[in-house]
């Protein structure tokens, strides 16, 4: 990809969940892992839900609509699951939750879409949008998918143990979706001393085939008869494995 190239990918169909009520800034900023006020000055954020003990459940981009925080995540059963868990901790927040669990997302490089959002993981990885592009050309959203894993950045439950995995293992603290000064939020304090303590031991990491096919999801990687670590997403001759450091 050329810097003046511009083209766009279409993702598989992922779930926007809409958070509107003027409590809706405070309700996500004690739920989730990044600080919810960065959107005062940008307009969009990437952040997780975790357990209490600091395991992923779901990742997610959370932009701006008209009177509304708009959350962008994993489509189908996983939208309905992350709305279910939200609805739950509602309690008397002065909130109302809706979900649409199959929308089209574009990500376009080259050229920034309106409306759209960068994806603030890494710059590499373009800008998201709900509107399809009309101007430039597609291309297969495999591309995408490469860029993303040579880049060593996670796609949701692609390529995380859902409950199991921390955020440092799966790079999210060095991608922009942790922030260490906001405050309490739900898994705050084992996360925090993961990091300061320097606890993680091994990380998602980029690997490569040779003409054999990777392993399915969660199989075990081996050096001879020593497991080094776990397969994760793969696109063509590259993936993404948890290995140990």
């Amino acid at each position: 990809m050329t810097s003046s190239s511009s083209f766009f990918v279409s993702l598989p169909p992922r779930g926007l969940i809409h958070i509107e009520g003027e409590d809706r800034f405070d309700f996500l900023q004690r739920l989730i892992s990044n600080d919810i006020d960065l959107l005062k000055t940008q307009s969009s954020i990437y952040a997780c839900l975790l357990t209490p003990q600091g395991k992923f459940l779901h990742d997610f981009f959370i932009s701006q609509g008209p009177d509304s925080l708009i959350i962008e995540c994993e489509g189908k059963d996983r939208a309905q699951d992350l709305f279910d868990r939200l609805t739950k901790y509602k309690l008397r927040s002065n909130v109302c939750i809706s979900v649409e669990d199959m929308t089209p997302i574009y990500v376009c490089f080259g050229e920034q879409p309106y409306p759209g959002y960068p994806d603030t993981r890494h710059a590499g990885l373009g800008w998201r949008s709900f509107i399809k592009p009309s101007t430039i050309k597609e291309e297969p959203a495999d591309l995408w998918d490469s860029l993303r894993i040579n880049l060593e950045i996670a796609d949701g439950s692609r390529d995380a143990q859902l409950e199991r995995s921390t955020p440092e293992e799966l790079n999210i603290t060095q991608c922009n979706g942790v922030s260490y000064t906001k405050g309490c939020y739900i898994g705050q304090e084992l996360t925090a001393r993961i990091e300061n303590r320097g606890l993680a031991k091994k990380h998602l990491k980029l690997i490569r085939s040779q003409n054999t096919p990777f392993p399915a999801f969660g199989e075990f990687i081996k050096n001879g008869d020593r497991v080094i670590g776990e397969m994760r997403s793969s696109c063509h001759d590259i993936g993404l494995a948890v290995l140990k450091d």
